[in-house]
């Protein structure tokens, strides 16, 4: 009788133990997040003094953090580098914040990152090669911060990706021609940055955009006119480039999915075929947005 009551003391002990349990380098980068970003002073902070499970954002699933969101919490500060040790983090959403300096290397060692969502914060820096690491990467949000140098050409390996949000940056170059790789693209939104040259003329080939905007840049020579005929592009924004550009001013025909679409022959018009559902224009800019998922605008 005496066992089976120690047996079932080491099952309890067991399962204490270790569901609530994290490594102890996962531990480490969860507080070396929160002293960083100054975690004293975010809207919903973090009792390090209990479980891990009560931090707010935070999910673990079989022992280890799967995802972690602090969205419009007021970090301030800089993310740390240990932030790589999160090696099961899949999703990473610290949008809307007032973190800033360089995207640390730490932060391209997550495997296995799905979403990335940084945006509205304070980033400064490249997007380095090192992002080619991130093959598993859906969701590559940075848009509102002051990242600047040319986009990767190896961020055309990222097959997986669904969506490039950039605008607001002060990104330079010529767009890469690698982006037509993605077939699984559905959002590629570049508008308002320093970007250059050609529209690769591939680009038609990406069947999943829905969204194509690179307003206010320095894009140049014929805008591929292949686009227009794309048959799940819902928004196309282009105006305010330097395009040699004559487009029909009714496309119906050519593009029967378009819901907004924007050029410098016609800013003031917009094809409302189907409900913006989601989508809405910013007056001064007259650039697409989308919703973001937490509930806010991005």
């Amino acid at each position: 009788m005496k066992i089976k009551i120690w047996r079932s003391l080491l099952v309890i002990l067991f399962f204490t133990t270790t569901t609530f349990a994290i490594p102890r380098a996962e531990k480490k980068a969860l507080i070396d997040l929160y002293e960083s970003t100054n975690g004293e002073h975010w809207k919903v902070s973090w009792d390090l003094s209990s479980n891990v499970t009560n931090w707010a954002g935070v999910i673990i699933e079989n022992n280890h953090v799967i995802s972690i969101t602090l969205f419009n919490n007021n970090l301030t500060g800089s993310l740390p580098v240990s932030i790589g040790n999160l090696q099961n983090l899949r999703i990473l959403n610290l949008a809307f914040n007032r973190v800033e300096g360089n995207l640390p290397i730490g932060l391209f060692q997550l495997a296995n990152l799905e979403v990335l969502r940084l945006g509205k914060n304070k980033l400064q820096g490249a997007i380095p090669n090192e992002i080619g690491a991130l093959r598993k990467l859906e969701h590559l949000d940075l848009f509102n911060n002051n990242i600047s140098g040319n986009l990767p050409e190896i961020l055309g390996s990222l097959e997986n990706l669904k969506v490039i949000s950039l605008s607001n940056n002060n990104l330079e170059g010529e767009l890469p021609v690698s982006i037509i790789n993605l077939s699984k693209l559905e959002r590629l939104e570049l508008s308002e940055n320093n970007l250059k040259g050609d529209i690769p003329q591939n680009i038609s080939t990406l069947k999943s955009l829905k969204t194509l905007v690179i307003a206010d840049n320095y894009f140049s020579s014929k805008f591929p006119s292949e686009i227009l005929k794309m048959k799940n592009l819902e928004v196309l924004q282009i105006q305010k480039n330097d395009f040699e550009i004559h487009l029909v001013t009714d496309f119906s025909s050519a593009a029967s999915s378009l819901v907004v679409f924007d050029f410098d022959g016609n800013t003031n018009t917009s094809y409302n075929k189907r409900n913006l559902k989601d989508l809405y224009l910013d007056s001064n800019t007259r650039t697409a947005k989308t919703k973001f998922e937490d509930g806010e605008d991005n």
